[in-house]
């Protein structure tokens, strides 16, 4: 599945979250640091949701 992911610059690097898994954030120092960094973020996000059997659809309805 893939995930929108919105990445921002900062003054002191980049952040960057996927609007549809809250929680899911990377912050690093450059642009290709930060897209890797959240890769990472979302299959851990995903582990951590499957773990405790949670859909991330239910995650959109909390939000």
């Amino acid at each position: 599945m893939k995930y929108a992911v919105v990445v921002e610059r900062s003054d002191t690097g980049f952040g960057a979250y996927v609007p549809e898994l809250p929680g899911c954030v990377a912050v690093a120092e450059s642009e290709a640091e930060v897209r890797q960094l959240i890769r990472e973020a979302i299959e851990l996000h995903l582990d951590a949701l499957r773990e405790a059997r949670i859909s991330h659809r239910d995650t959109e309805a909390q939000g």
